[in-house]
């Protein structure tokens, strides 16, 4: 890609806490590598997904073309998620079947995600899973968090190079 908000990944991962599964929806933008809408829920549903992607358009307010892609899990298949793409007229794509290296971006993601954090720590609840991924989402991962391939940079400090350039 070559600007923000051009393509956009999206997956589920789940976390383990004594309270039962705490299931994780991201939405990563591929320009700038940063999490750009997420939702975590006791629940795997379509509305996890649906507001995930709310919650980046929210946040980045993309034009219509972008593409929001995804693996072919029932609740990236709904009807209720492709209601949202349909309506902001973004353009939807679907990992290849049985095919996990369509999405190898947000699947990274979840690699760094639970290697820096998620295993190493027993979580006694889900709220404290939440409190503790959120920070590390917004607070680290991307505000500070340097990447390699974003010339040592992170991915907010790419979101502002980009508009500083296009200003």
């Amino acid at each position: 890609t070559s600007r923000p908000n051009q393509a956009w990944v999206s997956d589920i991962t789940y976390i383990w806490t004594h309270e039962g599964w705490l299931y994780l929806a991201g939405v990563k933008d591929l320009y700038t590598k940063e999490l750009v809408g997420y939702a975590i829920n006791k629940r795997m549903t379509a509305d996890l997904v649906c507001r995930a992607l709310n919650m980046a358009i929210r946040n980045k307010r993309p034009n219509k073309g972008l593409i929001v892609h995804s693996d072919r899990g029932s609740q990236y298949c709904s009807h209720a998620y492709h209601k949202i793409v349909k309506q902001h007229q973004f353009t939807g794509s679907m990992s290849a079947k049985g095919n996990c290296f369509d999405n190898a971006p947000i699947e990274s993601f979840w690699g760094i995600l639970k290697n820096e954090l998620v295993y190493h720590k027993d979580y006694k609840t889900r709220f404290a899973a939440i409190t503790d991924i959120i920070r590390y989402i917004e607070l680290y991962y991307n505000q500070t968090r340097i990447q390699k391939g974003l010339s040592y940079k992170s991915p907010r400090q790419m979101w502002f190079d980009y508009y500083r350039q296009a200003a």
